[in-house]
């Protein structure tokens, strides 16, 4: 090193103090978000709500998770009809 070659300053390091979180304001607006539509059975000859349960949650026993979604439906538990379109929740 040269006696006028001085050692330069260290590099600064970058200040992101004042980033702020979000999205960009140049990006697009995503969509907005929409309820997936509700998983629904029809009801076929020979159908329990006991055997449309075991069907979809594999136990017979959660009838009743059925029966409680589609009480505006359903009026009897033990009397359900061909062609009615039961809402099954998760």
């Amino acid at each position: 090193m040269a006696a006028d070659d001085k050692p330069s300053p260290p590099e600064a390091e970058p200040d992101f103090s004042n980033v702020q979180s979000g999205s960009s304001s140049t990006a697009p607006a995503p969509e907005p978000a929409t309820a997936p539509e509700p998983k629904t059975y029809t009801v076929v000859e020979g159908d329990s709500l006991w055997k449309i349960a075991q069907h979809h949650y594999g136990k017979g026993g959660e009838w009743q998770k059925i029966y409680e979604a589609n009480k505006d439906r359903i009026k009897n538990p033990d009397l359900i009809h061909p062609g009615q379109v039961l809402v099954i929740p998760d």
